[in-house]
């Protein structure tokens, strides 16, 4: 069959993207152009050559995508672009409006009906009708659209800190038995705080130490960073994908390989890349994985976060949280606790039902469009917002924190500067919303389902005239 690909039309509206940032043309004085006005029309000529690479990017990937990735695709990444004509521009905005809408209400639906008929009409018979089965449905829904990870390895469980607490247990627990020797768990200075947080209290319960591996902030562990500390005293590897400050966007492949040959096992935190950029968890080799769902899942606050355990190692390794759910006859409260096999038994308590529902919708978009499709919008989303920073943010004294090359790049950005605490709570004031991360970050989160080029702009242009109020007040011109 034919490659589908966008209309010329579009093609053409969409290179001329620079045309709204950077101004509308030339501007004559008495029919001639000044000097000045020459070389403002070559600055804004060359914005605009900058702006429509970007923007032949986008197509040229659109061009190559089909079904559901050419809706989420053209609808979210070419046609929002802010250079259409003025009919164009509604007539898509009013598509893109209820694109936007469709998930979160859809997913209210989803939690009302299970809340009137199934909790409120079926009440316990629900258990056995269909949520004893969700944890493992939903994650089996995970790991064939997100991680890439074949059935009967991927559950809905607890918070993401309890399933790494879990994992990390399990895992330090059986090397130790395998090897006493293996006695150091090595993660990085500039993890996430709940990873450090958790190996820490696991390695004062058991005796171990934990190898450091200093980092910038500003990017991550590259595989000469690992290759530098692991070896025979290495029992477990704790890294994110994606960092969670940097969007840094780790070779897990290589990394894991790496740990392996060391004969240590990894646990990866998918939190910040689950959703936004492929994972290959069965191709990879991973061992372990947790990740959240509430942030490009779209699960909502307080959503459960999922474990990945290699079926190879589910009988292997004793979770530490025994509990009721995770036995073999969950209905046969005998006297002592027997594991069931295969990956129920990382389960502890009972399945948060309803606050795993809501990222079903999402997880229907993901399967419909593809992760593929998604990592293209992502890397263009994330590339329009640096180009933007570099011509409005960088004359203020605004730094980029995340790597310029999009192939080591996640789905977020963080600009940094003194003054972006203060920013970013003007800017929360103004509905735009940002988050903060020391030291002077302003992290932006950049979901490919639900955010527009149009938004970025705006809410770029509202960073910059935060920026601008906030240095002028400092210093005494405002």
């Amino acid at each position: 069959m034919a490659e589908r690909r966008p209309p010329t039309s579009r093609i053409a509206r969409s290179a001329r993207i620079g045309a709204l940032v950077a101004g509308q043309g030339a501007r004559a004085a008495g029919g001639r152009l000044t000097d000045r006005g020459r070389d403002e029309d070559a600055r804004r000529a060359a914005q605009s050559r900058r702006y429509a690479r970007i923007a032949e990017e986008v197509v040229d990937q659109l061009g190559r995508m089909k079904g559901a990735a050419m809706k989420f695709g053209q609808v979210l990444s070419t046609v929002d672009l802010p250079n259409l004509e003025p009919e164009d521009r509604e007539r898509l905005k009013e598509k893109l409006a209820v694109l936007r809408d469709q998930a979160p209400r859809v997913a209210f639906k989803d939690v009302e009906r299970v809340m009137r008929e199934d909790w409120g009409g079926r009440l316990i018979r629900g258990w056995d009708e269909s949520w004893m089965q969700l944890p493992f449905e939903i994650g089996d829904r995970i790991g064939r659209a997100v991680i890439e990870a074949k059935a009967g390895q991927t559950v809905i469980g607890d918070s993401t800190t309890v399933l790494l607490y879990k994992l990390a247990r399990a895992a330090v627990d059986a090397q130790l038995a395998r090897d006493p020797g293996r006695r150091e768990i090595v993660v990085d200075s500039d993890n996430f705080p709940t990873d450090r947080y958790v190996l820490d209290g696991i390695a004062r319960e058991r005796g171990l130490r934990l190898r450091w591996i200093e980092v910038d902030t500003s990017s991550g562990v590259t595989p000469e960073h690992l290759a530098e500390v692991v070896g025979p005293d290495t029992a477990l590897v704790v890294l994110s994908h994606v960092a969670y400050r940097s969007a840094y966007l780790a070779d897990a492949e290589e990394l894991t390989r790496i740990a392996h040959d060391a004969g240590a096992l990894v646990l990866w935190d998918l939190c910040h890349s689950a959703g936004s950029v492929p994972v290959r968890a069965d191709h990879w080799g991973f061992d372990l994985a947790v990740g959240c769902t509430y942030k490009y899942l779209n699960g909502g606050p307080g959503s459960p976060a999922f474990a990945y355990v290699r079926d190879d190692l589910q009988d292997v390794l004793a979770q530490p949280i025994q509990g009721w759910m995770g036995t073999a006859d969950v209905f046969a409260m005998g006297p002592e606790y027997r594991p069931a096999r295969g990956i129920r038994r990382f389960i502890s308590g009972t399945p948060p039902i309803v606050g795993m529902l809501a990222m079903e919708e999402t997880l229907a978009m993901i399967e419909e469009a593809g992760i593929a499709a998604i990592r293209a919008k992502s890397v263009a989303l994330t590339s329009y917002a640096i180009t933007v920073a570099d011509e409005w943010l960088a004359p203020l004294g605004v730094t980029l924190a995340s790597p310029t090359e999009s192939e080591e790049r996640g789905g977020h950005v963080t600009l940094e500067h003194p003054a972006m605490r203060e920013v970013t709570a003007r800017l929360w004031q103004q509905d735009v919303i940002p988050d903060y991360r020391d030291p002077g970050g302003l992290r932006l989160g950049l979901s490919p389902l639900s955010t527009s080029f149009e938004e970025v702009h705006r809410g770029l242009a509202a960073t910059r005239d935060q920026l601008k109020s906030v240095l002028l007040e400092r210093a005494g011109l405002a």
